[in-house]
């Protein structure tokens, strides 16, 4: 058995739909991937309130970085006059694929970028983990039972004689 080759075995590219229109957004380079990584690693550090070098999370390395992630796509965007809005959900979606995998792109582009919107609210979180714990567990089928407190008592009762 021999290797495939690497670029007929992966789908490189995604097609974020936009106004009527769908923009194909190729694979970024390794050099822009390893880029991404790096400043997805880094936001995540300072969302926890952790410290990072401010060079790797400037304004400008953000808006290089969108334009290098969405590629040809970028330049399309611009021509087409798409909004600021949609092109940031786009630069984001697509980094979420670099960092992540595609589904984890694909349910951040459909969550509108509200990634708790994706997932149940806090109620019905709660509603499920209320009725889960409500259920009564099944008792062993092995046929197999320890003694019971009773039996151990009135056996101790018996030793002490």
């Amino acid at each position: 058995m021999a290797f495939e080759a690497v670029d007929e075995l992966l789908d490189e590219s995604l097609h974020l739909p936009i106004g009527g229109r769908t923009y194909r957004v190729p694979a970024p380079s390794a050099e822009v991937g390893l880029r991404t990584q790096a400043i997805v690693q880094a936001a995540a550090v300072a969302a926890d309130g952790g410290r990072v070098d401010d060079q790797v999370l400037t304004d400008a390395a953000e808006r290089d970085l969108y334009a290098d992630v969405l590629g040809t796509a970028y330049g399309q965007m611009i021509a087409d006059g798409v909004t600021w809005p949609a092109l940031k959900h786009s630069a984001i979606t697509v980094m979420v694929w670099i960092a992540q995998d595609k589904d984890a792109a694909e349910r951040y582009w459909n969550s509108g970028g509200n990634p708790n919107s994706a997932a149940p609210n806090r109620q019905a979180r709660r509603a499920r983990s209320a009725a889960a714990s409500s259920t009564r567990s099944r008792g062993s089928t092995s046929g197999t039972s320890g003694p019971t407190a009773p039996a151990r008592a009135t056996a101790r009762g018996r030793n002490r004689r």
